[in-house]
């Protein structure tokens, strides 16, 4: 059942025997797999997933090779091979809503959340429909993105946002050359050592099995509007714009209107969804049909993470 009689999203399969992950059933799994690319999502509740590793099985279950995260753009934490810390901001800041990697060219086509340790307040996991992203996008903001692309421009530095070293998972300057040149990225060093990238990427992509056009891209994250205003004029005034962590520029490189990006922000907020984390809840969802973000929160909270 939905797990909201208001909307479809995301599908509630729950235990009424609070039994093992592992025992779901091959009719449960066929439900689960046909929600992904129908509904984008699905929430079981109330199994039993006793470990970190538990859950890596249970995700890896499904038949696709779990990743790495490669090429990141936030703080995370690897907990083993194929499983991370969810994004480690500061508990007061939001997450907003996005597709993971889609700033990218490359991305996973599914994500996992287990939530080991609900917070106190908040840290909800809010998500939307990319399909409803895209259609409730003014269709001139829509058009103009989509025939022109995204050029997302990144200085990595351990003094300001995360240092090369950690995004390509190598401290070995030809691998992260030899990375950059098999996804199409543009790179400079500087005379002491900080890499920039530059990378043309989608607005929206058509998903591979449904055929359906979903947003797909992180320009209301990286824009410098997405900074508070405070903090963008203070980095503004210490480093310049192109030397700003993060920005993000239309494909011929002019730059995207604030108030475009705030439409945008608008639709995401208007779209989404969240629901309170119980102990033990895990999260499936297709990561082009869907989006997801986290709320601001209080006391512990550990949600771990699975990409395949």
């Amino acid at each position: 059942m939905p797990l909201q009689e208001s909307q479809p999203l995301p599908l509630l399969i729950s235990s009424q025997e609070n039994q093992s992950i592992h025992a779901l059933s091959d009719a449960l799994r066929a439900v689960a797999l046909d929600a992904l690319d129908t509904i984008g999502g699905v929430l079981l509740r109330n199994f039993k997933v006793p470990t970190p590793l538990d859950f890596k099985r249970f995700a890896a279950s499904f038949g696709l090779p779990l990743g790495t995260y490669e090429f990141g753009s936030t703080p995370r934490s690897k907990v083993f091979s194929g499983v991370y810390s969810s994004t480690e901001y500061p508990a007061h800041q939001s997450i907003p809503l996005h597709n993971e990697q889609s700033y990218t060219r490359q991305w996973p086509s599914r994500i996992w959340f287990h939530c080991m340790t609900p917070s106190h307040t908040g840290g909800e996991t809010p998500i939307a429909d990319s399909r409803q992203v895209y259609q409730a996008i003014d269709p001139a903001i829509r058009e103009e993105f989509i025939a022109k692309g995204l050029l997302y421009v990144r200085n990595y530095s351990s003094a300001l946002d995360v240092p090369w070293q950690q995004v390509f998972n190598t401290a070995d300057r030809s691998k992260a050359e030899q990375y950059c040149l098999t996804q199409g990225i543009e790179w400079s060093w500087s005379e002491d050592g900080e890499l920039s990238t530059r990378q043309l990427c989608q607005a929206a992509v058509r998903h591979p099995r449904t055929q359906e056009w979903v947003w797909f891209n992180q320009a209301h994250l990286f824009h410098i509007s997405a900074m508070e205003q405070g903090l963008r004029q203070t980095l503004l005034e210490a480093v310049g714009e192109a030397q700003l962590p993060r920005n993000v520029y239309f494909g011929d490189g002019t730059a995207i209107p604030d108030a475009t990006l705030d439409a945008i922000r608008a639709v995401y907020a208007k779209t989404s969804v969240a629901f309170p984390w119980q102990a033990g809840d895990v999260l499936m969802l297709d990561n082009l049909l869907v989006a997801h973000g986290r709320n601001p929160f209080s006391g512990d909270r550990k949600v771990i993470v699975a990409m395949a």
